[in-house]
């Protein structure tokens, strides 16, 4: 696994870092963080704010 994705400080991270991160294919990610509310758009860069998609994923926690 790369360094980077092992570094888990970032606050941001890209679409394919992301699905790497959490284990998850890529296009499963992007819609997860669309509905997340957790994606910024710079002109053709999206980007993930990682705190809002970690809070948006307990709630899918089994009790």
């Amino acid at each position: 696994m790369p360094e980077e994705i092992k570094n888990t400080n970032k606050k941001f991270v890209r679409y394919k870092e992301g699905a790497d991160l959490y284990s998850m294919c890529q296009k499963k990610f992007e819609r997860m963080a669309h509905d997340a509310g957790a994606v910024y758009k710079l002109d053709k860069l999206c980007l993930v704010n990682v705190e809002v998609f970690e809070a948006y994923l307990e709630g899918f926690r089994l009790a």
